[in-house]
């Protein structure tokens, strides 16, 4: 079953008369619980494309279906509701807040949600334990290394359970070791029944996809 269907995707940047294409009536189709891989060199439209999947872009022209309904986000709180309920984010820096320790990093993904003190530690800490960071809780990102920054990443991306997982590079910041570990955890994610698309330049993380798509020039061949 089709989780995303996307249609004749345009998006541009710049001024009329300079306007820098990024993708052309690009056209693609995410089957629920996949691992899809977007390859493609640097400038060819990989993370736009994310960010239009992910909500955080809009296209300029196109059709987003998602579970076959027409997706219609006409502003950024749109979007961010969108994202809530549908969409988790890894990026490649991690993106965690220094003043908050490794617990609070993942907890305030569920913040906005009205659950009780009790259930927001259990949900935060068998995830920490099942990513094996749950002696970190207390830890501020300055204290981890990079694996278990993404770790974090990772769990705080996971929290909400979401339909879609996106990962913009994940192991582009890691040593060939931890990247391996992060993949483990990905591909666990992806055998659980989750779909998940990842941008990468890594061969060993786009060999262990269930399918590899190349952007170039700002559609999918």
């Amino acid at each position: 079953m089709s989780l995303i269907r996307l249609e004749k995707i345009n998006r541009h940047y710049g001024a009329v008369n300079k306007q820098t294409v990024i993708l052309k009536d690009l056209n693609l189709e995410i089957e629920k619980n996949e691992m899809l891989a977007i390859r493609g060199k640097s400038g060819s439209g990989k993370t736009t494309l994310l960010n239009i999947l992910g909500g955080i872009d809009f296209a300029d022209s196109g059709e987003y279906f998602f579970l076959n309904e027409p997706l219609k986000l006409r502003n950024q709180n749109d979007a961010a509701r969108f994202r809530h309920k549908h969409i988790g984010v890894i990026v490649q820096h991690f993106a965690l807040l220094d003043d908050l320790n490794a617990y609070d990093n993942i907890a305030m993904a569920l913040w906005a949600d009205r659950i009780s003190p009790k259930e927001l530690r259990s949900r935060v800490e068998t995830l920490m334990d099942e990513l094996e960071i749950l002696t970190l809780k207390k830890q501020s990102p300055i204290e981890l290394s990079g694996g278990e920054k993404q770790r974090v990443a990772i769990a705080r991306a996971l929290i909400r359970k979401p339909d879609l997982l996106l990962a913009d590079e994940p192991t582009g910041a890691l040593d060939e070791m931890t990247e391996q570990q992060i993949l483990m955890i990905l591909k666990r994610f992806h055998e659980e029944g989750n779909t998940l698309v990842i941008v990468t330049h890594d061969d060993s993380v786009a060999s262990n996809c269930s399918r590899q798509i190349h952007i170039r020039d700002g559609q999918v061949v």
